[in-house]
C-alpha cells in the first residue's frame, strides 16, 4: 500500500503526517445541485460518455494511483483534470485535501470505471483537519486552472455547496456512515468553464475564505505516443 507524506495544516500550526492508502474511491455524479449535475452529465454526454444509471456512483481505483507527484504521463492526448475535494480517514479522524480526478476521456466513452483506473490522481501535499472546516464547509471554494495552447485559463470555479456534503457522500458508501481508516475519497467535481478539454498543465485549489487559507497543487501533463 502506498504511503503519502503530507503536511497537516491546522490552527495549531504545521506538522508532518503520513497517510497509508488502503482504498481509493472516486465519487462521481455527486452534485447536490441537480441542475449543475445535469449540466456536467450533458457535458460528458457530448464527449460520448454514457449517462450514469445511479447517482452518486462510487468507483474503486487502485490505491497506487494516488500521488503527490507534479507530473502525469498520459497515453495520447485525451486526458484531462478535474479539481475535487479529497477526504482522508486516519486513526478515526477525518482530514480534507484537494486533488485531481485526472481521467482519459476517450476511454471514458466505453468504460468509466476503466478510465478512472488508467490515470494517476495527483493531490496536494497539504491537508486540514476536517473538524476545522465542518462548520463552514459550504463556504469553501473549489477552483482550477489549465494551461491550454500556452495560456493559463480559469477552468473551474464554484462553491463546494454545489456538491454533496461529506456525511451524505460517506453514508452513500459506508452503511455505518464512517469512512474506514486508510480510505481516500474524492468528493465530486463541477462543470468545466468552456467545456472539458486537455491541457499541458493543470492546477487546482481549495480556498477557505472563512479561515483565510488555501491548499493548492499543480502538475504537468506529459503525452506518451500510442504505438498502434
Amino acid at each position: 500500500m502506498p504511503t503519502l507524506n503530507l503536511t497537516l495544516e491546522s490552527r495549531e500550526g504545521r506538522k508532518p503526517i503520513a497517510f497509508t492508502v488502503a482504498n481509493l474511491i472516486i465519487a462521481g455524479w455527486a452534485g447536490r445541485n441537480k441542475e449543475v449535475m445535469e449540466h456536467h452529465i450533458r457535458e460528458l454526454e457530448a464527449l460520448g460518455v454514457a449517462r450514469p444509471a445511479v447517482t452518486p456512483t462510487y468507483y474503486r481505483v487502485a490505491a497506487a494511483r494516488l500521488s503527490t507527484a507534479d507530473l502525469v504521463e498520459d497515453a495520447g492526448t485525451a486526458g484531462s483534470g478535474e479539481a475535487e475535494a479529497l477526504l482522508l480517514a486516519k486513526d478515526g479522524k477525518l482530514y480534507v485535501g484537494v486533488g485531481s480526478d485526472h481521467t482519459d476521456r476517450k476511454v471514458e466513452t466505453y468504460g468509466v470505471t476503466v478510465s478512472k483506473q488508467v490515470c494517476d490522481k495527483p493531490v496536494a501535499d497539504t491537508v486540514w483537519p476536517f473538524d476545522e472546516v465542518a462548520g463552514h464547509w459550504d463556504d469553501l471554494i473549489l477552483r482550477s486552472y489549465a494551461v491550454i495552447d500556452g495560456a493559463r485559463v480559469l477552468y473551474q470555479e464554484g462553491p463546494i455547496s454545489s456538491l454533496l456534503a461529506p456525511q451524505d457522500l460517506i453514508s452513500g458508501w459506508a452503511a455505518d456512515g464512517k469512512l474506514p481508516d486508510g480510505t481516500a475519497m474524492f468528493g465530486g467535481t463541477m462543470p468545466a468553464i468552456g467545456g472539458v478539454r486537455p491541457a499541458s498543465r493543470f492546477e487546482g485549489e481549495l480556498d477557505d475564505p472563512v479561515l483565510g487559507r488555501k491548499i493548492a497543487f499543480g502538475y504537468d501533463v506529459k503525452t506518451l505516443p500510442i504505438a498502434g
